[in-house]
């Protein structure tokens, strides 16, 4: 492939953008990015790196990976930096801002597929299912006695669209009884979910579960703390799909040690991927996944579309016209 070459569109040759894509995304998003763009693969048999294109690259289709400061400053041409995720804490956002980079993010693609996560997550804690898989037929049935999730109460950190989903499903789905605190989120946004709008404190005073959806900034970093979880009724479980500086991962283990919390399911965490020798993948009562909630056949598709899209309508307005919708 080479990166910049022209091509027409109808009587006028125009060069075509480069869009670099580092890691696979799904075929789709792929094919319409070529319809219009030089697509640079960083996979497969001949993966192209960033040092390799960043004189000519003028968007970047992001799965996990981090663009930092550097690397914008020394791609001249690089217009946009569209998110394959609901996050945009991979990208050094004050740099970009500083050199007129527009940073995209797909926050609703995949909100259904974390949403079935948490509840996931949350089934396997409550009921002990991350330990009766690891002992089988060895476990003591004694020691597996879970809880149900009817009548329980579920506080949510949060509640974006995420947030919603979860507790559409553990109000229509389980009966749960679902508190949620937002600053943000307007009240009747709360009145037509069915969800009681509470404070941070009343959250960590009443849950029997709690399901955390807030991005990481330096406000929310490490709010589920030692205090928050101190709080919480003994035998409260904790789950995590957000970010993993969010909760206070020493504090988490102490109150599962002390026995005042009965586990977490954690589908981020502070270094990823954890380390197999880590304290919280080798906790029988903490269920840890490598940070997949969003990673479903139709969720990766949509959010991949999306992105793809973002990049489209920010370096090939006349395309935006006549591509295909979703």
């Amino acid at each position: 492939m080479t990166a910049g070459t022209t091509g027409t569109t109808g009587s006028t040759e125009t060069e075509r953008p480069v869009v670099w894509v580092p890691r696979p995304v799904h075929d789709d998003a792929l094919a319409r990015l070529e319809s219009w763009a030089e697509v640079a693969r960083g996979w497969g048999d001949r993966p192209v790196g960033f040092d390799a294109i960043c004189d000519t690259v003028s968007g970047i289709l992001l799965r996990t990976e981090r663009v930092d400061g550097d690397m914008m400053r020394r791609a001249p041409r690089l217009r946009i930096v569209a998110r394959h995720g609901a996050g945009a804490d991979t990208v050094d956002q004050q740099t970009a801002a500083q050199l007129g980079i527009r940073v995209t993010t797909t926050p609703g693609a995949n909100s259904r597929a974390v949403a079935e996560h948490a509840v996931a997550l949350l089934l396997a804690v409550r009921r002990g299912i991350g330990v009766a898989a690891r002992e089988g037929a060895a476990a003591d049935r004694a020691l597996l006695t879970g809880r149900e999730l009817g009548g329980a109460t579920l506080g949510l950190l949060g509640f974006g669209r995420i947030a919603r989903e979860v507790a559409r499903i553990a109000r229509d789905g389980f009966g749960m009884r679902v508190l949620a605190h937002d600053p943000f989120a307007p009240a009747e946004a709360f009145a037509a979910a069915g969800v009681e709008s509470a404070s941070l404190a009343r959250i960590s005073q009443e849950s029997d579960a709690v399901s955390v959806h807030i991005p990481l900034t330096a406000e929310t970093r490490g709010v589920v703390g030692a205090g928050f979880l101190g709080r919480l009724p003994p035998g409260a479980v904790v789950v995590n799909t957000s970010r993993g500086g969010v909760v206070d991962e020493d504090a988490l283990l102490s109150a599962i040690a002390s026995g005042h919390l009965a586990g977490a399911g954690l589908d981020v965490t502070t270094v990823e991927p954890l380390p197999g020798d880590h304290p919280l993948r080798r906790h029988p009562q903490v269920v840890v996944t490598p940070h997949v909630g969003g990673q479903t056949a139709e969720a990766m598709r949509r959010v991949a579309l999306e992105a793809a899209d973002a990049l489209r309508d920010a370096l090939s307005p006349a395309a935006a016209q006549t591509a295909g919708t979703i």
